[in-house]
């Protein structure tokens, strides 16, 4: 079979990128670097920079150099805005000032720009390096094509390269790849499939470029260089936790578009910070210096993650984001944004080194400093008699024990790694790394300088300039590959699936964010320490303090309201259950609450399972509202629901569980079996004078609320406690508490979430007392308190 053009050259190019890996040091030859995008951002930014450093760092070794500017831009225009963008090239300071004008002379006389937009552009540009190679009596080592572009761009990009511009035999071709790297899993998969058919693995170097920031590039060799210091204690007997932090001061204004696609997990969770974490939880292979083993050691990192679900996330959005969305944007001007311009994440490690020790992943805007580290936190089981006056200065068994690999800004100001003089003190190539003099009144992560050991880099350098060094020399441990790439979308994805919906945290923004974004984690959960801090609409003055962000309280139908948005909700009622409980077991010694089903109760459901370690389960008896005439495990069950999204997380006495007997001699809700009775027997002889401590409600679209529906006499009013009824959806038959009883509870809330429950909502907050119409009206405890819980979309559409 004769393979298509574009896929003869792959084995040739694979075998061809293997060698100039192999080669890049020993050989010499002309280079060419084309870098597309040459007048955009990025380029005047970080990478025409870049590229004269790798110019001033390669030059005298042997090889020559050709750079290309290309764009779309028109040829005069373009040269133009490229003079523009090198106007402020610069050496490092240890080169000599007329030294550097020759150099930065040199690199203007071999940059040239080229509009590059058809197969005959790229075909013209192959011709002339070919020319220049052969006039000037060159080799030609390779081309590194610089993808400065959106991604949308890459697929044609990489067909004119492929089938117009790679070089010659004998010489090597690299193409380097700016995140995004797609938008999940399956985009992601697709972009990869799409570059596959055009480049081999070898060829492609995807640039992270956290993975050039000396802190970070230095977290594998520091590690190498302290294997003995810290064999014994990188593991999850002497960690206590991982922290890796980014925070930025600035907001989205400007980028609200890209913002508004990808948010600030797939903008710097999803590959920052993953790649930090892999290079603190992989394995450490015996020789780092050899690229396939680092990768391969990464790559089972990625494997090892375990699974995130919607509890292992916080989410915020600083106030000002929905109006710079809505103007940007032209929104309308009740557009409301759901994309997180903050995020917490807890992630678990699930293997023999770190099983149970927590990794924070935090990024977020508009926050009070801008910093970022890897903050590796011990365990100390050490105890000091003598107060801490007389400890040994900064060497006290216990202080503090940590080894923080300080990314930049922050309060230090520059790139470090600190490790505290309690641990051990680091060995670092000195012709690269320097200690740190101690700094009056400066203190890091709750100490003062002087109780680390503290190293900065000999010379600062831009991550772009060591990335373009190491694409130079093909060190491809310091990239994304294709396998890591959809490794890290694969553990992302579902997360990103799940909170999509959710209404982030609103947070003021900088210094006044004061303790909003606080939180704290319990086994996979995580949950913002301070109470809802939601406000229903801002009102006119100064922007609003953290103190001013609260639940919204007011009166529905007479009765005390509770709004928030979801989360904060559901936290709410949640403390409000666990104080009645507390209240009713001092007061009777036990508690008696009674569960509606559906889908509303789930997040309560699993909030009171893994944040509400101090409730009295031990003496609460669970009671069901309402079931369906269903066996009790049937998926439809709401015993079973309640089973799996509480019962199977907590202590609850099996004889303080009352299901609804509901299948009673193999049939379902027979009137010949009695279960209905049965239940209100049960209900008489436990909890006194039949009166719940708290009744749990949802609200229908109907206006039904337990399991009693309009124009359905059945349980209404009359003595019986428990009725069979009858529901116009599937399952038709259902056993439900009376209305009566229900208005006997010393307590009653209903909790009413979402948009589609507005109209119904609005309906009911005029009507009477009309329960044949509107059963939810008949709800009015007689001796006892309503409170209604809503969520704002239900409240406000």
């Amino acid at each position: 079979m004769k393979l298509p053009g574009a896929w003869k050259m792959l084995p040739v190019a694979a075998c061809l990128a293997l060698l100039g890996c192999l080669q890049a040091r020993e050989l010499g030859g002309h280079v060419s670097v084309i870098l597309l995008g040459a007048t955009g951002d990025l380029a005047k930014k970080y990478l025409w920079q870049a590229l004269f450093q790798l110019y001033l760092d390669e030059a005298g070794n042997g090889h020559s150099f050709g750079f290309h500017g290309a764009a779309l831009t028109p040829p005069q225009q373009g040269q133009k805005l490229m003079a523009k963008a090198l106007e402020s090239l610069s050496c490092p300071q240890d080169v000599a000032p007329r030294l550097c004008a020759d150099l930065r002379e040199q690199f203007l006389q071999l940059s040239q720009y080229r509009q590059l937009k058809t197969s005959e552009d790229y075909e013209a540009l192959s011709r002339h390096i070919e020319a220049h190679v052969r006039q000037e009596g060159l080799r030609e080592a390779g081309r590194i094509f610089y993808f400065s572009v959106p991604p949308f761009a890459y697929a044609d990009i990489a067909r004119h390269i492929n089938s117009s511009c790679r070089p010659g035999p004998g010489a090597w071709l690299r193409v380097v790849l700016e995140k995004p790297f797609g938008h999940d899993h399956r985009s992601a998969q697709q972009l990869a499939t799409e570059l596959g058919s055009f480049f081999h693995e070898e060829e492609m170097f995807r640039v992270d470029h956290y993975l050039g920031k000396q802190a970070v590039a230095q977290i594998l060799p520091f590690r190498d260089q302290n294997r003995q210091a810290l064999g014994g204690l990188w593991n999850r007997h002497h960690v206590e936790r991982v922290e890796i932090i980014m925070k930025e001061t600035v907001d989205a204004e400007g980028r609200t578009s890209f913002y508004e696609e990808y948010g600030v997990i797939r903008d710097t969770l999803q590959n920052h910070l993953t790649e930090m974490l892999t290079l603190v939880a992989m394995e450490l292979p015996g020789n780092i210096s050899s690229s396939a083993a680092v990768l391969e050691h990464k790559l089972q990192a990625f494997r090892a993650l375990r699974g995130l679900q919607r509890g292992s996330a916080v989410l915020g959005q600083y106030q000002a984001y929905r109006g710079q969305v809505r103007r940007e944007l032209q929104k309308p001007g009740g557009f409301h944004s759901l994309t997180p311009t903050f995020a917490g994440v807890l992630v678990h490690v699930d293997n023999l080194r770190w099983e149970g020790v927590p990794f924070i992943l935090t990024s977020g805007k508009a926050l009070d400093e801008r910093v970022g580290y890897v903050r590796v936190v011990f365990k100390n089981r050490a105890y000091c008699a003598q107060s801490e006056g007389r400890w040994a200065p900064a060497q006290s068994r216990c202080l503090p024990r940590q080894v923080v690999f300080y990314i930049g800004h922050g309060e230090l100001g520059h790139p470090a790694i600190l490790v505290s003089r309690n641990l051990f003190r680091p060995a670092l190539p000195p012709q690269s790394w320097e200690e740190v003099e101690a700094r009056p009144g400066l203190r890091l992560f709750g100490r003062p300088l002087s109780d680390y050991h503290a190293f900065r880099p000999v010379r600062e350098r831009d991550a772009y300039s060591i990335l373009l060094s190491h694409i130079f020399h093909c060190r491809k441990e310091s990239f994304v590959t294709t396998e890591n790439l959809l490794a890290s979308w694969v553990f992302w994805t579902p997360l990103l699936d799940g909170v999509a919906r959710d209404v982030p945290r609103v947070y003021p923004g900088g210094s006044e964010n004061g303790h909003l974004l606080d939180f704290e984690f319990s086994g996979g959960q995580l949950a913002f320490t301070q109470p809802p801090p939601e406000q229903l609409v801002p009102g006119p003055g100064p922007p609003p303090r953290p103190s001013d962000f609260q639940a919204l309280g007011a009166q529905y139908r007479e009765s005390p309201l509770v709004s928030a948005w979801p989360e904060e909700l559901i936290a709410r009622l949640a403390g409000d259950i666990e104080a009645a409980a507390l209240q009713a077991v001092r007061r009777a010694g036990q508690f008696h609450l009674a569960l509606s089903g559906g889908s509303s109760p789930v997040a309560l459901f699993r909030h009171l399972a893994t944040g509400h370690f101090g409730f009295p389960w031990a003496h609460t008896h669970l009671w069901l509202v309402d079931e369906r005439c269903v066996p009790l495990s049937d998926p439809d069950s709401n015993f079973q629901g309640l089973q799996a999204h509480l019962l199977r997380h907590i202590r609850v006495p099996y004889y303080n569980i009352h299901p609804m007997p509901v299948h009673l001699h193999q049939r379902l809700c027979a009137e010949e079996d009695q279960g209905a009775q049965a239940y209100a027997r049960d209900i008489a002889a436990l909890v006194a004078n039949s009166s719940f401590d708290l009744v749990l409600l949802g609200m229908g679209v109907d206006g039904h609320t337990a399991s009693l529906f309009p124009q359905s006499p059945a349980g209404l009013d009359g003595e019986q406690l428990v009725v069979l009824t009858r529901s116009p959806s599937r399952p038709h038959r259902r056993m439900s508490l009376s209305l009566p009883l229900i208005n006997r509870a010393k307590r009653v809330a209903v909790l009413v979430m979402g948009r589609t429950k507005r109209e119904i909502a609005t309906l009911v907050s005029r009507v009477g007392h009309q329960p044949k119409k509107w059963p939810i009206s008949g709800v009015l405890p007689r001796a006892g308190q309503l409170v209604w819980y809503m969520d704002y979309e239900a409240l406000l559409g």
